[in-house]
């Protein structure tokens, strides 16, 4: 071992060795943080990364470390090391870098990888084993060489960018009310409250919900029946009967906007087209072992009326759960620190971008449903992302270049 030329025994070694002194890192600084790296200093970070990397290039025939490094053998063992911890981390459970970690989990840091020593040591050998590779292709410059650097280099850009980008990447939470304008937001790790450079007016809030739907549950436990797999009567439009096991349903009247009104010795539900307003029907059940029969009033329910439920039996009652929403999406105006004024709709998986932000719906007031008259948003600002994209744009043109130097090299071959 350690003979002229190093081969994979030695990749494996050096592996080991980084390894060995991230965990005794890990145990005595702890893990990174990454608020360490954050813009300029990430910037920084990267300057020195390119001239330690030209500087090890030009001492590559005078240090043979340097010029194993950008040998396809490092290369493969690098790639070996941080492919093993990537899966090591897919199989164990991670914890966000801003939780802290106490005994062994602290020590070995395999809950919060992207935060601890040795796999970051592994990944900056790997990121310097790439570096110097596309030192190695790219001087003297050859056109036949114009696909591997593009993958190369893409490669590197991309994880790069990826990684010193962490830091300034701001995830924000904010809550704003019906006819009022928000710029602050709440930084979801350090739980501080941040002045943004854009502000958002919420004008409206919508929710389509789907059909409301009836439940059996039983008395005893609350459980829905049958228990592990209940069943369920959509209340669809047109529905006037149904089944849930033995029980067969009739309804009689369906009232979409209701409010429910007590009498001396019932309650009953009469249209009620204003905030608040809950589901209800009126229905008889028929058991088809018993004969029982029971009518009477069931609705869900909203934050201004409490659900009412009819019971069947000493065992089971008729339930009608909490309307499910479907879609839900606001309607905004949001304003920027530059003057630029925009009107949109903002909803789940359908972010609205504006300067580099990217506005995601993210809940409401869920107490009071399709009433609520507040909305919560997530804001995320990845300055480095464009970066990211650039990288991987150049993966798959340098994917495609191989793709037709292949063809090409065919062709010729074809025709000698």
């Amino acid at each position: 071992m350690w003979n002229r030329p190093w081969k994979y025994k030695e990749g494996v070694m050096i592996g080991s060795g980084l390894l060995v002194t991230g965990f005794l890192l890990q145990a005595t600084v702890g893990k990174i943080e990454w608020d360490w790296i954050a813009f300029p200093v990430n910037v920084v970070v990267f300057v020195f990364l390119l001239i330690l990397l030209c500087v090890m290039h030009a001492f590559r025939k005078k240090v043979y470390l340097f010029g194993w490094l950008s040998h396809y053998t490092a290369a493969a063992s690098s790639l070996f090391w941080v492919v093993g911890m990537t899966v090591l981390m897919g199989l164990i459970k991670q914890i966000p870098s801003h939780h802290s970690l106490g005994g062994i989990e602290a020590l070995l840091g395999f809950s919060q990888m992207l935060s601890a020593w040795p796999f970051v040591l592994l990944y900056i050998w790997l990121v310097i084993a790439l570096g110097l590779t596309i030192l190695r292709a790219g001087f003297p410059f050859r056109w036949r060489r114009v696909p591997f650097l593009l993958n190369h280099i893409g490669l590197f850009i991309a994880l790069v960018a990826a990684t010193l980008g962490n830091a300034d990447m701001q995830r924000l939470r904010m809550t704003t009310s019906l006819g009022n304008t928000e710029w602050r937001a709440q930084n979801e790790t350090t739980q501080d409250i941040i002045e943004l450079p854009l502000a958002i007016e919420l004008n409206d809030f919508k929710i389509d919900e789907y059909p409301p739907k009836l439940m059996l549950i039983d008395n005893a436990t609350g459980k829905v029946l049958p228990e592990g797999t209940p069943v369920h009567l959509l209340l669809e439009e047109g529905v006037e009967k149904g089944e849930l096991q033995d029980w067969e349903l009739i309804i009689t009247q369906s009232i979409p906007e209701a409010a429910s009104v007590a009498t001396e010795d019932t309650l009953r539900f009469t249209e009620f087209h204003s905030m608040g307003s809950t589901y209800a029907v009126y229905l008889k059940a028929v058991n088809r072992e018993t004969k029982e029969v029971k009518e009477g009033w069931v609705s869900c329910g909203s934050f201004m009326f409490p659900y009412k439920a009819l019971r069947l039996n000493e065992q089971v009652s008729l339930v009608m759960p909490e309307r499910e929403p479907q879609r839900f999406a606001s309607e905004v105006t949001l304003y920027t620190q530059s003057g630029k004024q925009e009107n949109g709709t903002i909803e789940v998986n359908k972010p609205f971008e504006i300067e580099g932000w990217k506005i995601y719906q993210l809940s409401y007031d869920e107490t009071k449903g399709r009433w609520s008259n507040i909305s919560v948003f997530e804001l995320v600002r990845d300055p480095w992302l464009p970066y990211v994209y650039i990288g991987i744009g150049m993966m798959i043109l340098g994917a495609v270049c191989l793709f037709t130097t292949a063809q090409a090299g065919r062709r010729k071959e074809e025709r000698a």
